[in-house]
């Protein structure tokens, strides 16, 4: 009997409406979820009668189904927080976490880090990243990203950059006493140093000009710090001479000794070279770095390479993702680079509760890199990226739903009436 099927025919629209709004509900739950993308619903109908079979047309549907609920991929707003360990990302691309389930996707960056000292979810996910060498150069080596170790250990001075003038009018009358050394130099400025554990060092440099364009240094420090010196005086470190050409630039440098024998267990001998600039007698150009000039001497800048040792005072992810640590000595190293994920189709990822997605068939393999590379996002430090749900938008498709629902109902309670018609026609 024809009028049967429209019963089920409402059944399946009463379904499919319900379903919808199981959608919809989930998306209105999840209004303020981080990083949360709503779906939708799509409806599919049903054709289970022809009635010329393959000829076309005259066709009676039995109703509708749900074909798919897609995620929409929109962009959510980025919103500023105050917390280090915040990141949202700008474009395409998922975070990369790793736990007890595997490998999983994410775009919700509300991280911190756990006792142990791992970067994690807020369901303990590990979150994946570059690792860096010794140096902070990031290596293409994936691995959990760990807060640093507390301490990092002293940094010996292997090198002080100079830029000086020395003034080109001084004659050269004076003699450099070790005893006398402030009245017995043209001139004179003070460095720091730092030897194998970390002490740091006072090297006082002393300027003498010997003839035109030729100069000679002498370093110095207290002599209780050094071996075989003595309290109160001065003992000589290192010293050297600077050669200059007609127009004042670098012509040649040399270093004629070098004794840092630092006292206290620190490596003997350490070799610390004393850089002026680029002599051209090395093949620079004599531009960089220390000249003679007709101008009083100064001190221009300076630069060694060493550090005492240093506990971490601060963290901090910049927007090219890379986790860096301040140290109390006021070093500053990267320790790690965030990976981002692509997807060639991101809407097919299986969701698997906590905000997080999987890999699918039908998504394709994660393209894992740096973000900003090859199509992925930006990240946005000290940030996170909201819910894409408008619940304007949602709650007018809720209505639009409803009235389906009850138009489908309306189906079942007329073919119901027909129904009772036909009973009555025997009395």
């Amino acid at each position: 009997m024809g009028i049967l099927s429209s019963l089920y025919t409402g059944v399946s629209g009463m379904t499919a409406q319900g379903e919808a709004l199981g959608v919809i509900g989930d998306n209105i739950a999840n209004a303020n979820t981080i990083g949360f993308k709503a779906s939708r619903a799509e409806f599919q109908d049903i054709i289970s009668k022809s009635l010329k079979g393959v000829l076309g047309g005259n066709q009676i549907g039995r109703g509708v189904k749900i074909g798919a609920v897609n995620p929409i991929l929109t962009q959510g707003n980025v919103d500023a927080t105050e917390k280090v360990t915040d990141l949202a990302i700008s474009g395409d691309g998922y975070f990369k976490v790793k736990g007890s389930d595997g490998e999983s996707y994410t775009r919700d960056g509300s991280f911190h880090f756990d006792r142990e000292g791992f970067l994690v979810t807020n369901d303990n996910q590990k979150v994946q990243g570059f690792s860096t060498d010794d140096k902070g150069n990031i290596l293409n080596k994936m691995s959990d990203i760990k807060f640093p170790r507390a301490l990092i250990p002293a940094k010996a001075s292997k090198e002080v950059k100079l830029d000086l003038n020395l003034d080109s009018r001084m004659e050269a009358t004076k003699k450099f006493d070790i005893k006398d050394p402030y009245s017995t130099s043209h001139y004179s400025t003070g460095v720091e140093v730092y030897d194998s554990q970390g002490n740091k060092h006072l090297l006082s440099m002393f300027f003498n000009k010997t003839a035109d364009r030729q100069w000679e240094y002498k370093g110095v420090v207290d002599g209780k710090e050094v071996t075989g010196g003595t309290d109160g005086a001065l003992s000589e470190v290192c010293a050297g001479k600077l050669e200059f050409t007609v127009d004042g630039k670098l012509n040649k440098q040399t270093m004629t000794s070098s004794n840092f024998n630092f006292k206290g267990g620190a490596l003997q001998d350490q070799q610390i070279k004393i850089n002026f600039g680029d002599a051209i007698a090395d093949g620079g150009k004599g531009l960089d770095g220390t000249k003679q000039y007709g101008k009083n001497s100064d001190l221009i800048s300076w630069h060694q390479d060493g550090a005492s040792a240093g506990t971490i005072t601060s963290l901090s992810f910049n927007d090219e993702g890379i986790l860096t640590a301040v140290y109390s000595n006021g070093q500053a190293q990267d320790l790690a680079q965030i990976a981002l994920a692509k997807f060639e189709n991101p809407e097919a990822m299986f969701k698997v509760g906590n905000n997080r997605l999987k890999e699918s068939r039908d998504s394709g393999s994660a393209s894992v890199g740096a973000p900003g590379a090859a199509g992925r996002g930006k990240l946005f430090a000290k940030s996170l990226e909201r819910s894409t749900v408008d619940l304007a938008t949602e709650f007018v498709n809720m209505i639009q739903n409803q009235r389906g629902f009850q138009a489908n109902a309306k189906t079942i309670t007329t073919t119901d009436e027909l129904l009772n018609e036909v009973i009555q026609l025997k009395r």
